[in-house]
């Protein structure tokens, strides 16, 4: 009966006509690249610190535990490429993920890496030891309502930040056409790529949460976005252990 219930479903999808809104959006279109990007887990990460340890550091032990619901969640969905920022945060959640499809490996891929924000900052030094106070806290009033990665100083730029990361994830797009792509990558990038799609003026326009999915799919010369920050995955039976 269920055989049945899926070749009539299958049947009833292949009768109707694409419509105006299938080509736009890229529902029921044939040779869909689908793209799902993972942020990585919560990171061991202090603000206060200096900038050298902020830079590159591991998953807390609440972070692993954050990729492990990540990668059950996929466990299930067929994936036929796996990519990766090199940063330890973005390669420990991409191996929760991994460990459930052990036929593929992991690409690590450099220009996925997070924006250097303060990147120039002498590493033995706090932020707020190099930039003053007062300077600091006028940098994160700028940022709170422009949302551009240019109010940073000593920091990675906003247009060749996005140039990398769009470049970055198109090439993997061309390289995997017609299949399913994990994208385990950071906040700053997965809003420079989709903010690109729909033209957002923001380098940051939502916050992704820790080990979230959000999903684009490319087609005859489009990108759509389909799917941004589902975090079901991370509530269970033991409670909501979604973070920021």
């Amino acid at each position: 009966m269920a055989d049945e219930k899926t070749e009539d479903k299958a049947a009833g999808r292949q009768a109707r006509v694409p419509g105006v809104f299938d080509q736009a959006f890229l529902t029921d279109v044939e040779g869909v690249t689908e793209f799902i990007f993972v942020r990585h887990a919560q990171p061991d990460i202090n603000f206060e610190g200096v900038v050298g340890d902020s830079i590159d550091p591991p998953l807390t032990e609440y972070g692993r535990m954050q990729a492990r619901l990540a990668g059950e969640s996929l466990s299930l969905t067929k994936i036929d490429a796996i990519f990766s920022s090199p940063m330890k945060r973005a390669r420990e959640t991409a191996d929760a993920i991994a460990e459930h499809h052990k036929h593929l490996a992991i690409t690590t891929i450099e220009d996925l890496r997070e924006v250097g924000v303060f990147q120039d900052i002498p590493p033995d030094k706090t932020v707020i030891e190099f930039l003053g106070k007062e300077l600091l806290l006028g940098v994160r009033e700028r940022m709170l309502y422009e949302r551009s990665w240019d109010v940073y100083q000593y920091s990675e730029a906003s247009a060749p930040f996005r140039k990398r990361v769009i470049n970055a994830v198109e090439a993997a797009i061309a390289h995997n056409a017609g299949e399913r792509i994990v994208i385990v990558c950071h906040g700053g990038v997965i809003n420079a790529y989709t903010g690109h799609i729909i033209q957002s003026d923001y380098d940051m326009f939502f916050r992704p949460a820790h080990a979230s999915v959000s999903i684009v799919v490319a087609g005859e010369g489009r990108r759509v976005v389909r799917l941004l920050n589902d975090t079901h995955h991370l509530t269970t039976a033991e409670g909501d252990f979604a973070t920021y």
